[in-house]
């Protein structure tokens, strides 16, 4: 692919064409989020970010169609053969990869892309993402300039770039204790028996044993690990070993990287085939106390207050449970300590996570930005949609920083490892 960019530089500059932005792009196809959120403007979006790279190969055909479709909308005579013309974009986005990648990766179940954030500050390029919600794809965008694929279920290991570590925060709801408690009460499957979600996990593991990448990091709620008297984790761990990957697990908590107690288990595996031996330490965590005034906004807006009917409801509901003996509450936070862990059902009442407001006036929701630095996001993260869909987002996300620090390890690793392996190489051929 690197020809193809010889070549649009050449095709730039015979024709007067100064390199362009993605905005400039976005612009001239008339992008329209609404309608192009689409495995074809994903296939479009992958193989710009990825024209240097052996990567592009997988998305060209697909993207190249696209383009043709595209150019017709937009009624562009000549666009179809300009597309060279776009391959070396000024990617004015937030969060841009990096120039010169140390490594690949894949982001699979990406949300809103808190694991892109956290590999792609070790130095990492993402080379393909999937996310089946259109409004995380929306986030995803606005923020990464790339639409990521949808259903991973219906996405053919060839249709992925071949990839040095495998990222994936896989559907935590059908094991997380507030998913277990509600499909109860419907009288709905939950964990492995929860076919629309649970299984997805054996897709994670499809894919794995299909491109074989270095070395992967799974994330999911801490429920996992007990789910079903600890045979659903059992499976999980046994899956991935039949795979020939040495892995490690520990439950870590946010709370050492923001003011918020949220802890997730993460599974880091390293291909035993390539790395003989792959044995993998996390970090030590951080001693260091945060606050929750530290990421409050000034000059909060009005709707973010409780009503007087939906405070005294929730006083009133936990008046009741405590009568019970239970623990069922809302949380009133202590501004110099740390929440509760934000969910994804915070947009209903923000019950879990209250701010307090002095004595005459009802407490309030956290934010959209504020749930966003609770989970380590740094401003500059765009949020394009509503707060409802934003709480959302950000409630189903993960910590950054923390991900970031174990990305961090395990670049270290693999950087040792590729060292060990490639001196053996040597060693061997001159024997």
């Amino acid at each position: 692919m690197a020809k193809s960019k010889e070549t649009s530089k050449t095709n730039r500059a015979a024709n007067g064409w100064p390199k362009q932005s993605f905005s400039k792009w976005l612009e001239f196809v008339s992008w329209n989020e609404k309608n192009m959120l689409s495995d074809q403007a994903a296939a479009l979006t992958h193989f710009l970010q990825n024209n240097e790279s052996e990567a592009a190969a997988v998305f060209e055909l697909e993207a190249k169609e696209y383009w043709r479709e595209l150019m017709q909308k937009c009624g562009h005579q000549n666009g179809q053969s300009e597309i060279q013309l776009w391959f070396d974009l000024n990617w004015d986005i937030p969060f841009p990869a990096p120039q010169n990648p140390k490594f690949t990766f894949i982001d699979l179940f990406a949300g809103i892309g808190g694991m892109r954030l956290a590999f792609q500050e070790n130095g990492g390029k993402c080379v393909f993402t999937s996310e089946w919600n259109t409004y995380a794809q929306q986030t995803y965008f606005k923020n990464f300039g790339e639409v990521p694929f949808g259903d991973i279920t219906k996405i053919a290991e060839s249709k992925i770039p071949d990839h040095d570590i495998l990222v994936a925060g896989f559907p935590c709801q059908p094991f997380s204790i507030a998913g277990v408690s509600k499909k109860n009460a419907l009288g709905r499957a939950h964990g492995f028996l929860d076919l629309t979600q649970g299984t997805l996990f054996f897709d994670v593991a499809r894919i794995i044993k299909e491109k074989r990448p270095k070395a992967f990091l799974l994330e999911n709620v801490k429920n996992l690990v007990s789910h079903d008297k600890g045979n659903t984790f059992k499976v999980i761990k046994e899956t991935l070993r039949e795979l020939d990957y040495e892995i490690e697990s520990r439950v870590l908590d946010g709370k050492h990287f923001v003011p918020q107690h949220r802890e997730r288990i993460l599974i880091v595996g390293f291909d035993k085939q390539r790395y003989p031996d792959g044995k993998f330490s996390f970090p030590p965590m951080p001693e260091v106390e945060h606050r929750v005034r530290d990421i409050l906004e000034e000059n909060i807006e009005p709707k973010y207050t409780l009503t007087d009917n939906l405070w005294n409801y929730l006083q009133n509901y936990a008046e009741k449970h405590r009568a019970k003996g239970n623990g069922f509450g809302f949380g009133l936070v202590d501004l110099d300590g740390i929440t509760r862990t934000i969910s994804a059902r915070y947009y209903k009442d923000g019950s879990e996570i209250l701010i307090p407001q002095g004595m005459n006036a009802n407490p309030r929701r956290l934010t959209p930005r504020e749930s966003a630095r609770l989970q380590g996001f740094p401003d500059s993260f765009k949020i394009p949609v509503s707060d409802t869909q934003a709480y959302k987002q950000f409630g189903n996300s993960v910590v950054v920083p923390l991900m970031a620090a174990i990305a961090e390890r395990i670049v270290d690793k693999l950087k040792e490892m590729d060292a060990i392996f490639s001196a053996s190489e040597t060693q061997l051929a001159l024997s």
